[in-house]
């Protein structure tokens, strides 16, 4: 068994310790220490790293009851070692993960939700509740876990028999838990089973932002951050609103009525543009329709290419496909998107599903239809014009298009 050090001392960095075993699996090796100051992968916290003298230890899981510091070259069995934790991903870990117990406490004593997920990544944590939530809800509950944050409460631990639970007040309440368990309890807060590693006092957490939060199976999954990577966001966010402001030479509270100002004057330019393109396509038609191959089965082949959104790329093909006895073929770059749509006028014969495979393995797209009609999408690159009249020159060699 690994004597876990850090279940008693979340602040101890570093310890002598002896090599047990180390073994190779796949692309790494996996050492097993006598005891041991890096906290594994579990209850939904991401493990520690650190190192065994010079050897980086990039991830640690649990076997049992040993604690296996996965390593990419091996550590000699029976050696003495120092092992020293990487602080400052400790301490990151040590805030989302506490964080997540004084939020969830939050949540549940403002407004009855109860957590019903927890996950945390490299950039963000993320809690599920089993009620949804509004912008005042989640406020209230933010303040709330900073308020318990500022107060710096003191968080201790306690070792019970699974038979002795129903003495604590807990947020959440596992019955399928056996002999000795172990309680993190934040004075005045909250207190429930946990095996992850937390600060002694509420303050070392910094402070809790949430940034996000979306409907989710029937409850809420809420995003946040705390401590550094609250700082780290808001300090990003915080330049991107100032920059935004620059630009835009208004007051950073004025910021959103003038994007939303553009918004509202990009929308009518789009409508305008989209109005004079298909005004601009029903004069060019006559002359394009003249100028259409006729395939080898009487059709003629009408091919519009232009460059806009896909809305203004359905308006052309509308056009073009009302004209009769016309394969319409409309290509529309779109960035650096090529959308093609390809339809049967009235009377004309051919297949649009086989037109639209070539255009697939042309510009390595998908899509697909029916032989009346069909679209896809693909890459545009520099050359997508050459390669249109490429796949038309193809078109008008074939019978079965």
């Amino acid at each position: 068994m690994t004597e876990k050090l850090y279940e008693n001392d979340s602040l101890l960095r570093d310890c002598q310790a002896t090599v047990r075993s180390c073994e190779k699996k796949e692309d790494h090796y996996e050492v097993i220490l006598d005891r041991t100051v890096i906290f594994p992968e579990g209850g939904g916290q991401l493990s520690d790293r650190g190192w065994l003298d010079d050897v980086p230890v990039y991830h640690a899981s649990e076997d049992g009851a040993e604690v296996c510091h996965w390593t990419r070259t091996p550590v000699e069995t029976g050696k003495t070692v120092a092992v020293k934790l990487d602080w400052p991903v400790r301490l990151d870990r040590m805030q989302q993960h506490c964080g997540e117990h004084i939020l969830s406490y939050a949540f549940w004593k403002t407004c009855g939700a109860n957590n019903v997920g927890f996950h945390m990544n490299e950039d963000s944590v993320f809690i599920d509740l089993d009620r949804e939530i509004d912008e005042e809800t989640a406020q209230k509950a933010e303040w709330m876990a900073n308020g318990c944050i500022w107060a710096n409460e003191p968080i201790t631990l306690h070792y019970v028999d699974s038979t002795e639970l129903g003495k604590f007040p807990l947020r959440k309440k596992n019955e399928k838990l056996r002999g000795t368990v172990r309680l993190v309890d934040i004075h005045n807060g909250d207190i429930c089973t946990c095996c992850g590693t937390h600060p002694p006092y509420t303050g070392m957490v910094g402070s809790i932002q949430i940034i996000r939060f979306v409907r989710h199976k029937g409850g809420s999954r809420v995003e946040f951050l705390c401590g550094n990577r609250a700082l780290r966001e808001m300090h990003k966010r915080n330049r991107i609103l100032e920059d935004t402001s620059d630009l835009l030479s208004v007051k950073a509270e004025e910021v959103l009525p003038a994007v939303e100002k553009l918004h509202q004057e990009i929308l009518e330019l789009r409508a305008q543009v989209r109005e004079k393109t298909q005004e601009l396509i029903r004069l060019q038609l006559p002359e394009q329709l003249a100028q259409a191959p006729t395939l080898k089965n009487g059709t003629k082949l009408l091919v519009l290419t232009l460059e806009g959104s896909a809305a203004e790329g359905k308006s052309a093909m509308k056009l073009a496909s009302a004209q009769p006895g016309v394969l319409a073929a409309v290509f529309t770059k779109d960035g650096d998107r090529l959308l093609y749509q390809f339809a049967l006028g009235d009377g004309a014969e051919g297949d649009c599903k086989a037109c639209c495979a070539k255009a697939n393995e042309l510009f390595a797209g998908r899509g697909g239809g029916r032989p009346q009609s069909a679209q896809g999408g693909g890459t545009a690159g520099a050359d997508w014009e050459e390669k249109v009249r490429a796949l038309v020159d193809t078109f008008s060699q074939k019978s079965e298009v």
